[in-house]
């Protein structure tokens, strides 16, 4: 019988739903959903498939444990009490690659990822019966984070973050994460059926994950990940056929119009590239264009966009000029929906009108809304 695993996926603070419903509608049930934390349960060919379709999710964990400790002691005893032989082989390598603390009285991230890997290593002398462990085999990285006393280990299965898809090399000066982006396009109504801008598409993250979304491209299709090498965990067939799976499923012949230009001919060069690498090249039309010459003779198309924030203080003069083209391009654009992720404090200003809504996001550290100017739906097509 397979092991259950109850699995954990972060994201970006404010997108939980939206990794919430992927999580479901790749067929896995839903434990609870925490601040930047989404949790489901699920075997292994779960972990294979979480870190193969998720395009949302920053990574995917075992929920090894949750305890509450308030002295190193406890924390120490508690951790040494978990089997930890169902996870780590003898010649595994482990450490805890990330501590963190929020509101507990066990606040020393260093201090936490040492009595955590001592109380492991003490636990699997006993049972290895080895004084010594060479850690020659595969890797298995823990997160420990510490909220309000209560303690959560998760044994890493992905490696390098997920939004490392394997195709973007070369980046604009303020990129956006492919998780990041990938979200924000499945908070809005975009269908593959309707026309996609993004008129500041930078190093091209926006249009290439909408295409991707378009042909049903799995995120992590041209990447490996960390847990493909615990032999002892997931069986090398569970990730075969997970690949296997996602290649069948790839659709790239499918009808969409998605473009993509921005001011700086190197930048569109590096997009072409990207896209390239992501197996979307065919798919996607990519334009060095300035924001004033934005147009399209159709209707109903969606601007999805990250445009400058001014980040630079040489910057911040040219925004007012870049936004105001932007909103008036924009109005020429009959029946057309806009949503920009932005820090800009003056965006709707310059814009010329209020968002039908706008949400607060996280990008990194950096706070920022995502406005949010709704067009008419398309009429239905008749019979």
């Amino acid at each position: 019988m397979k092991k259950i695993f109850e699995l954990y996926a972060p994201c970006h603070f404010g997108l939980e739903a939206v990794l919430k419903k992927e999580v479901i509608d790749i067929g896995y049930d839903i434990t609870k959903v925490e601040d930047g934390r989404v949790y489901f349960e699920g075997d292994d060919e779960a972990v294979a498939r979480a870190n193969m379709w998720l395009r949302t999710a920053e990574r995917v964990l075992i929920n090894i444990a949750q305890f509450k400790a308030i002295s190193f002691s406890e924390l120490f005893d508690r951790v040494a009490d978990i089997p930890w032989e169902e996870y780590i082989p003898a010649d595994g390598k482990f450490w805890v690659s990330k501590a963190t603390s929020v509101k507990s009285k066990l606040f020393s991230p260093s201090d936490i990822q040492s009595i955590v890997k001592k109380a492991i290593v003490e636990r699997l002398k006993r049972i290895y019966k080895k004084e010594w462990f060479e850690e020659t085999g595969a890797d298995y990285p823990l997160r420990v984070s510490i909220n309000k006393d209560i303690v959560t280990i998760g044994l890493d299965t992905t490696g390098v973050s997920l939004h490392k898809r394997g195709y973007r090399t070369m980046t604009a000066k303020a990129p956006i994460t492919e998780t990041l982006a990938a979200a924000l396009i499945m908070l809005t109504p975009w269908k593959k059926s309707r026309i996609l801008v993004d008129p500041f598409c930078g190093s091209g993250t926006f249009v290439i994950e909408a295409a991707m979304i378009a042909a049903n491209i799995a995120p992590g299709l041209r990447r490996g990940f960390l847990s493909g090498k615990w032999s002892n965990l997931i069986p090398k067939k569970v990730w075969d056929n997970t690949y296997e799976e996602a290649k069948e499923m790839v659709y790239i012949d499918t009808d969409t119009d998605i473009q993509g230009y921005d001011i700086d001919r190197n930048i569109v060069e590096a997009a072409r590239s990207n896209a390239a690498r992501a197996g979307v090249t065919d798919m996607l039309h990519l334009q060095c264009r300035d924001v004033s010459n934005l147009s399209h003779p159709k209707k109903y198309g969606f601007i999805i966009t990250n445009p400058p924030y001014g980040e630079r203080l040489e910057e911040k003069e040219n925004l007012p000029a870049i936004y105001k083209a932007l909103g008036e391009r924009y109005a020429n654009l009959d029946s057309w929906s806009l949503y920009l992720i932005t820090s800009y404090n003056d965006a709707c200003k310059y814009i010329g009108k209020e968002p039908d809504k706008n949400r607060k996001i996280y990008n990194g550290m950096l706070q920022t809304r995502f406005y949010q100017y709704m067009g008419p739906r398309p009429p239905k097509k008749t019979k």
